[in-house]
């Protein structure tokens, strides 16, 4: 996607933000005096602390709120990876959501060449890991592979983090592979996030610096959209599905209860993530998110006393994502031009392009 000079772009609505965030807390607040909820928000108090937190982190980095939610309510708390999953999904419906309207009512500039597609394949993938994988998988699964995505997360930031963060393109496509490409990471990560909640924010902003080497300017803001779509996606699917056949898909009350002390904190938190973020270096936020994401594996091993083969598994997990990340990262480095800035190349492959280019 081109960005837009700053003296041509379209100049911000800040109303439509003021707008939602006066219309949620209306209705949150109408819904907590009639529902007579204030003391189950008041009793909550301990996750919606977490999610002050954890909706700065989202908003600022390709993570989605239910990063912290999740092993705080399944790690600290106790509770099972189901209910920290659809926990996850109903506070990014808020946080993730809020931010995005805050990112298109200022015009963040995101990359719609990856983003649309990636919404169609999220629209066919998350409903498929809703109903077809979420309910079988075993509760240690599930935690693992939580654990496995967001070490993976951490480990390749760790390695790669000043090249990215110096990463400078805004302009960038593979042709006529966009779509595809786009479409895949959709629809397989929308099936990650119907089993942990999150996910699929990760696997296309790691597609956009790696493959693409785009600005973490842009790839951040995508990654949070289309989270926030999932998320709506997700939770509205699994809602349905408990309604439908609660035996097989369970909704546990404490999403709701945990969900009304943090969707305050997180309509703001969330947004203000992606305010800052643009005022300040990235580095040292990315560096305690990664650091924190290599933390809560060990953490999970530990808790959960995994050991044997199940261990070396997830070990192995963290290895090969950490793998194809390198592969995409070799593929996106020979790249030796941005096909995107060549209006006239963008319909041909990478390949075709750059013979072209190169004549």
């Amino acid at each position: 996607m081109s960005q837009t000079p700053a003296e041509t772009r379209p100049a911000p609505k800040h109303w439509i933000f003021l707008l939602w965030l006066a219309a949620f807390y209306l209705g949150w607040a109408a819904l907590v005096q009639l529902g007579g909820y204030w003391e189950t928000v008041i009793a909550h108090w301990p996750i919606a602390l977490s999610m002050a937190f954890g909706s700065y982190f989202a908003g600022s980095t390709p993570m989605g709120g239910g990063t912290v939610g999740f092993p705080v309510l399944v790690l600290l708390f106790d509770y099972p990876g189901s209910m920290g999953r659809n926990f996850g999904l109903a506070i990014q419906s808020i946080g993730m959501v809020s931010a995005a309207i805050y990112i298109f009512s200022v015009r963040t500039p995101v990359n719609w060449k990856l983003l649309r597609p990636a919404m169609i394949g999220s629209l066919i993938g998350t409903p498929l890991g809703a109903a077809f994988v979420a309910p079988f998988l075993p509760d240690i699964w599930v935690k693992l592979l939580f654990a496995i995505v967001w070490a993976s997360f951490g480990l390749m930031h760790l390695v790669k983090l000043k090249e990215l963060v110096n990463s400078h393109e805004t302009d960038v496509s593979w042709g006529r592979l966009d779509p595809y490409i786009g479409f895949a990471l959709g629809a397989s990560g929308g099936i990650v996030a119907s089993l942990t909640g999150v996910g699929i924010d990760m696997m296309l902003y790691a597609c956009l610096v790696l493959l693409y080497r785009c600005d973490l300017k842009i790839a951040v803001p995508t990654s949070v959209v289309i989270m926030a779509f999932t998320s709506v996606v997700g939770i509205g699917v699994n809602v349905l599905l408990s309604r439908l056949n609660p035996a097989v898909y369970p909704m546990s009350p404490a999403v709701f209860a945990n969900w009304l002390a943090a969707a305050p904190v997180v309509a703001l938190g969330a947004p203000f993530g992606a305010l800052v973020v643009n005022l300040i270096s990235r580095t040292p936020t990315i560096l305690v998110v990664s650091i924190l994401c290599i933390g809560q594996f060990v953490w999970t091993v530990v808790q959960e006393g995994v050991s044997g083969l199940l261990l070396l598994s997830a070990i192995a997990g963290v290895l090969v994502m950490n793998f194809v990340f390198m592969v995409l990262y070799h593929i996106g480095r020979s790249r030796p031009l941005n096909v995107g800035s060549l209006p006239h190349l963008q319909s041909q492959s990478p390949q075709i392009a750059i013979e072209s280019a190169t004549d």
